[in-house]
């Protein structure tokens, strides 16, 4: 599906309103008057003491690494130019950026040699698994790369007396995972270049040190050992360890040195850190320029693009989302709509009220995210403030339209009275997994939610919920991983598929479970005891003619917990690696089945013809009305 729309992207332009300057200056690097920080991917320049920045280049490439040259007068930095990453050096007045290194690979700037004759830089062309990358020289007048006489390091800089490097031996695949005590939380080596001699900071907690920079013959670095990425300084003579700042709110980014002060990059600003007396000066720098990107303009949006598809109940519109926007679309006739149409603030997951009113979403438009409820053209009719504010996923809104139930970063699951406002946290996973498959399902009447959670062996168990009373009932056992839980229209019969093959899986993380295939099985649980299994043998019989009775009652849904892991029942399908249920009219489930190098097949099982059949090739994702009766 492709439709247009205006989007208004946020842009540094007017974020300087009172006096705050504008954020995201990132990697900025420090002479004695002067700041060099990258802003959306160029270099920018700005006096010491803040103001208005300069624009340094404008190349259609990423500008990344700047770092100023000992006197000043040059900037060295790695560019993302003619399709490849090299080092490149400008001068600090600006000018058109020289190349000085040619390899395929990437080289990423590290600083100079004290002489401000080379620049240094890691590269990985003499890399390999144990190695990945090392420290090189090339002259600011260009020539051929030199290597380094230390065989591992991704980031460090040269004492100014050229006697010691202080370096990072390796990176980290997730550079954002906070407070990491793992292998990769490494300390800063400090190396001798005459005797080779190591020393190491000191790392009492196995935390993580980052960024080292050399002042006063001390090296300051970034460390998590308050559990926030502050500054600490570290004295080769002496052995003596300190914590420089004891900032509280934002992670300290990246760091520089121009041999007297420190420049900080820390929630978005740039501050100025002086050693001598403690003192921390945050920067009021404002950035203008012609952010192509940032105008307002018309977009090409491919079905691809769009995330969190709803339909409506009867499967006339569509919702989704897109780029912190919710849009609507019509099945055939009339246009496109763009619900929230703010560029300020992000909008996610829209879910369509069972009458079809009403849409509710997240929305950070209020500074954290907030449950809003509007009706179908977009007008905000209610915001929702939810107690413990963080992001928030897969909302359902239940058929009776009382109640809207959801999960967050935290693996818990929230129903909101959509009358009330009031939330309550009604379960919590045991373990964090990063299918977060423990999403909630709401029974046809609105009383149940069905959910999969994580059991204490690591498999998943189904279990179903009541949120008038919080009764909670386990549907299936512990022997087999269950997930994907999908009820039956007439509210007799909860779908759910289990795999029996699923233990070297459990370990997630662990690569040897790679190449252990999984298979699974379709059941249904009878829930009501009274009811009978829709799969019992069959038998031709000679029958007297019944009077139907048609019953326009609403369903309600009867849940016996006294041996309901006997009324579990397989459905005669061939165990495959099926991978997601999904709720079709009265009698009838579709399921997902992944197949190798065709993708995954839509199938739709019928308990009445009791067969099985292909549906639609090459599913992504399935999204089905409130009626059965569309599917998107």
């Amino acid at each position: 599906m492709k439709k247009l729309l205006t989007l208004i992207l946020t842009s540094g332009i007017g974020l300087c309103a009172f006096g705050q300057g504008t954020q995201l200056l990132r990697q900025p690097t420090l002479s004695q008057s002067e700041i060099v920080f990258v802003y959306a991917n160029d270099l920018w320049k700005v006096s010491k003491s803040g103001g208005q920045a300069v624009r340094l280049t404008s190349n259609e490439g990423e500008e990344t690494l700047p770092h100023f040259s000992p006197d000043g007068k040059f900037i060295a930095f790695t560019g993302e130019y003619d399709g490849n990453v090299d080092v490149y050096l400008i001068p600090s007045t600006g000018g058109e950026p020289q190349r000085l290194t040619w390899h395929p690979g990437a080289d990423l700037v590290t600083g100079w040699t004290p002489d401000g004759n080379a620049i240094t830089f890691t590269s990985g062309r003499e890399g390999h698994n144990t190695q990945e990358s090392k420290f090189f020289q090339v002259s600011k007048s260009g020539g051929l790369p030199t290597p380094m006489p230390i065989p591992r390091a991704v980031n460090g800089e040269i004492s100014p007396d050229g006697k010691h490097i202080a370096y990072q031996q390796i990176s980290f695949w997730d550079p954002e995972w906070r407070n990491h005590r793992g292998g990769q939380a490494k300390p800063v080596w400090i190396v001798d270049l005459k005797d080779y001699s190591l020393k190491m900071t000191p790392q009492p907690d196995n935390e993580r040190h980052t960024d080292p920079v050399w002042l006063g013959g001390k090296v300051f670095y970034i460390s998590e050992r308050d559990y926030l990425a502050n500054l600490w300084s570290y004295d080769p003579a002496t052995g003596q360890d300190k914590q420089e700042t004891f900032l509280k709110d934002f992670d300290i980014k990246s760091i520089d040195s121009n041999g007297e002060e420190i420049i900080l990059e820390q929630g978005g600003y740039l501050h100025l850190y002086n050693p001598g007396t403690g003192s921390i000066t945050k920067l009021n720098i404002e950035v203008q320029g012609d952010f192509h990107w940032a105008r307002e303009r018309w977009v090409d949006v491919r079905g691809n693009d769009l995330s969190n598809p709803q339909l409506s109940p009867t499967g006339q519109r569509a919702i989704f989302e897109y780029r912190g926007e919710i849009l609507s679309f019509p099945k055939e006739n009339g246009a496109g709509r763009n619900l929230s149409n703010s560029s300020k603030s992000a909008e996610r997951a829209p879910v369509w009220s069972p009458d079809g009113k009403q849409i509710a979403y997240f929305s950070d438009s209020n500074g954290e995210y907030e449950l809003v409820i509007a009706d179908q053209e977009g007008v905000v009719q209610k915001n929702i403030a939810l107690p413990d504010p963080s992001f928030y996923f897969k909302p359902e809104w239940s058929p009776s339209g009382s109640h809207i139930a959801f999960t967050d970063t935290d693996y818990h699951i929230w129903v909101v009275n959509v009358t009330s406002g009031q939330a309550k946290i009604v379960e919590t996973d045991r373990f964090a997994h990063p299918n977060r498959s423990m999403n909630p399902v709401w029974s046809p009447d609105g009383k149940w939610i069905a959910y999969a959670r994580i059991m204490d062996n690591q498999f998943k168990s189904i279990f179903v919920l009541n949120v008038e009373t919080n009764q909670k009932i386990q549907i299936s056992d512990q022997l087999a991983d269950a997930i994907s839980p999908v009820w039956d229209e007439s509210g007799k019969y909860l779908y759910f598929l289990a795999s029996t093959d699923f233990g070297l899986n459990t370990g997630w993380l662990d690569m040897s479970s790679y190449d252990r295939p999984i298979t699974r099985s379709l059941y249904l649980t009878v829930l009501n005891a009274a009811d009978s299994s829709p799969l019992l043998p069959l038998s031709d019989e000679e029958n007297l003619p019944k009077e139907e009775k048609k019953s326009d009652a609403a369903v309600s849904v009867k849940i016996d917990l006294s041996g309901i892991q006997n009324r579990i029942v397989a459905i005669d399908i061939p165990a495959r690696n099926y991978t997601g249920l999904a709720a079709g009219p009265e009698g009838t489930v579709f399921y997902m089945e992944a197949i190798p190098n065709e993708g995954t097949m839509l199938k739709k099982y019928d308990l009445k013809k009791r067969k099985s059949e292909d549906f639609m090739p090459r599913v992504n994702q399935v999204v089905v009305s409130k009626d059965r009766k569309s599917m998107l």
